[in-house]
């Protein structure tokens, strides 16, 4: 897709109501410094409209990006970030449920982790919460750049492996340095949407 137009519309806090959107929300998910704003960035074909820190637990809102007046980028609070309290993690957790419980826009989830290491226990918490509430996540490998061409393979199936992930589950490497994987990432977002059209 050509992104001719980028809005942050809405910016839910603690104790916001989520908005009653009507157009298809992609939702983006993963731990602190996993590499979120970078990737929507790039979708978004913006150097920093997400914003990115070197500081984790930045993004403390869910944050919903009008893309072209067609559809929703949602970007969930990352997780597993040690230096905050424990209430402030539960609140956050919270955030989160509430989104995958009320929202009734959202079409594609990616659970984003990072290549270079096997998942948490904060990933895999996540991706059982996100089937449990009946989303099948597509994994985003990022960091991509960091490992050789030859060890993509070695390091994809440990992630699919310790996520125990449904079968068939695309795993898709991406790099927000040269941006591979990227075009990959939005056919799925774009094959969704004719879907999502279909479906009205």
């Amino acid at each position: 897709m050509n992104v001719t137009k980028v809005n942050l519309e809405t910016v839910c806090g603690i104790t916001s109501k989520l908005p009653e959107n009507d157009k298809m929300e992609v939702a983006f998910a993963g731990k602190s410094n996993v590499g979120k704003s970078s990737l929507i960035n790039a979708l978004m074909n913006r150097k920093s409209y997400a914003r990115t820190s070197q500081q984790p637990g930045k993004t403390q809102t869910i944050n919903f990006y009008n893309i072209n007046d067609a559809l929703y980028f949602v970007d969930l609070p990352g997780y597993g970030y040690a230096k905050i309290s424990k209430e402030m993690k539960v609140k956050w957790g919270k955030m989160i449920e509430n989104y995958l419980k009320k929202t009734k826009q959202l079409r594609i989830l990616f659970l984003l982790v990072d290549i270079r290491h096997e998942p948490g226990q904060n990933d895999v918490d996540m991706y059982n919460w996100s089937v449990n509430y009946g989303y099948n996540p597509i994994i985003i490998a990022t960091k991509s750049d960091k490992i050789s061409k030859g060890q993509l393979l070695k390091h994809t199936t440990m992630i699919r492996k310790k996520l125990n992930c449904i079968e068939g589950t695309p795993i898709i490497p991406f790099s927000a340095l040269n941006k591979s994987g990227r075009d990959e990432i939005w056919e799925y977002i774009e094959d969704m949407m004719e879907f999502y059209q279909s479906e009205k």
